[in-house]
């Protein structure tokens, strides 16, 4: 018979789910460091693009 302290059972067991719910919500909501990239770039284009033609 093993003894298994409880607390550290506990603990480990939180752990765990809060790395499911982590996992869960990184995809339902996240976006891969391209994507964000690539709507970075558009904003900034379209920032240039509307400063050229206020310019005019």
């Amino acid at each position: 018979m093993t003894v298994v302290n409880l607390n550290k059972f506990r603990k480990a067991k939180a752990h765990a789910a809060k790395h499911a719910q982590a996992d869960e919500n990184a995809v339902k909501f996240g976006r891969t460091k391209a994507q964000k990239k690539l709507e970075e770039m558009k904003a900034e284009k379209s920032r240039r693009d509307l400063d050229g033609k206020e310019r005019e």
